[in-house]
């Protein structure tokens, strides 16, 4: 859909900019959703500045060091040394750009309320700096309303006008880490502008640098909800699949096997699979923001509060059945020796944020048990403010194990060798399709 707008001389220029290459483009917070943003407009063409508050991350930048696994180091390297992209904590830099996308962080309190002070902030830096005609983009998963009730009007207090002097729109990220297929440059935008006029203006800086459709929508608010249904969608059919799984363990069922045999209908569902519970900074935490939202309506969301409850219970689950599969053999959790495999959120990436592997940890800490981490993707995490490192997977280690959990499905494993060596395993990711005296599915 191609938006139709009158004219605004300062929306021609820009407009005339990105089409020209000749734009600046700046992206706040360089961190798993800006720093792949900020490469790919720095590909097509652009000069752009990345801004963050934490200066390693920005002397990383401007030494073209990559710490993204969605970015191509080589890519990042040689943009960083022809000039195209350079990194600074200086937001009076905003001033020369001509376009800016906000990505930064925004997490739940312990609450699991919305915390906006990074969006905020970021809000309030821009305004300082901001120069007419410029075109401001939220990408942060965000409650609906938030670009026009908290952004919008902190712009607005420095005497500018939304839609003429500035143009502001939502366009919600969409990063799958580890994706293989879809990445930042061709997986489909969704903009809401809050003019006509805006959603012309971001919709076109998207075209410019992105394979993908660019579906233009009526409003922020709509883009912004509709990011919050993509995962929401997720979080409740994967707590199906959760619940699922516990009601086949109690019946004696392979729950894998069971969807499996479901997915073979041609229409009409979809399958989603059971896991140690929720990870990411995504499908754990979105679902939230709409729950926050929906009580200014008088409204109780009570299918995504259940879900949650669901998903945020396997941890516990899994430590229970690591008690059970223990106590068949006549071995106790407490001293047990248990080797964990995997501590990202998902496999093959280096993100561990909101991973329920940390649950599991703190659960088999209290349980008593000994455990030991093996991650080849990180190198060392943080929990409850303590910092541990991973161990390199050693055949003595699994040997001397009283337990192994496959709690993230590497592909870097050797999965035959940790069935040979191993006593008991766990297998939360369905890894082994088959069971055995010493293998067990959640």
């Amino acid at each position: 859909m191609i938006t139709q707008v009158k004219g605004n001389r300062l929306a021609d220029e820009l407009i005339g900019k990105l089409n020209q290459k000749t734009a600046t483009i700046g992206v706040v917070g360089l961190g798993y959703v800006g720093l792949p943003l900020a490469v790919e407009k720095a590909k097509a063409g652009y000069n752009v500045i990345g801004f963050d508050i934490q200066e390693e991350k920005v002397e990383a930048v401007n030494k073209g060091e990559n710490y993204i696994g969605d970015v191509i180091p080589a890519d990042l390297e040689s943009l960083v040394m022809d000039g195209k992209l350079t990194a600074t904590s200086d937001y009076h830099f905003i001033h020369d750009v001509d376009a800016l996308a906000i990505c930064v962080p925004t997490p739940l309190d312990i609450y699991k309320q919305p915390n906006m002070t990074y969006v905020e902030s970021s809000a309030r830096a821009i305004a300082s700096h901001i120069k007419k005609g410029t075109l401001i983009v939220l990408e942060s998963t965000t409650y609906p309303g938030t670009t026009e009730e908290l952004i919008r009007p902190i712009i607005e207090e420095k005497g500018l006008v939304c839609g003429e002097d500035f143009f502001l729109a939502y366009s919600p990220e969409r990063v799958d880490p580890g994706n293989k297929v879809f990445n930042t440059k061709n997986t489909p935008k969704v903009v809401g502008g809050v003019t006509p006029t805006c959603t012309k203006v971001a919709a076109t800086m998207y075209r410019s640098v992105l394979e993908g459709d660019v579906h233009e929508v009526s409003s922020p608010a709509v883009a912004e909800m509709e990011k919050i249904l993509e995962n929401t969608f997720r979080n409740i059919n994967i707590a199906l699949a959760n619940e699922m799984a516990i009601l086949c363990n109690k019946m004696g069922l392979d729950v894998w096997e069971v969807i499996d045999a479901a997915a073979t209908k041609p229409y009409g569902f979809m399958p989603f699979y059971p896991g140690p519970g929720l990870g990411g900074h995504c499908i754990p935490i979105d679902p939230w923001y709409l729950t926050w939202k929906a009580r200014e309506y008088n409204y109780h969301t009570r299918l995504i509060e259940t879900a949650g409850e669901i998903n945020d219970s396997m941890p516990d689950f899994v430590v229970q059945r690591c008690m059970e599969i223990l106590n068949e053999q006549g071995k106790a959790i407490k001293g047990a020796k248990i080797l964990v495999l995997g501590v990202a959120y998902k496999k093959d990436i280096d993100d561990y944020r909101e991973s329920p592997v940390l649950p599991i940890l703190e659960r088999l800490t209290r349980a008593g048990a000994e455990w030991t981490v093996v991650d080849p993707h990180v190198k060392e995490f943080r929990m409850n403010a303590e910092m541990y490192q991973t161990a390199e997977l050693e055949p003595t280690d699994i040997e001397e194990a009283d337990l192994v959990l496959l709690t993230t499905n590497h592909s870097v494993f050797d999965y035959g060798l940790i069935e040979n060596l191993s006593r008991l395993i766990l297998d939360t990711r369905n890894v082994y399709e088959k069971t055995s005296d010493k293998h067990y599915k959640l």
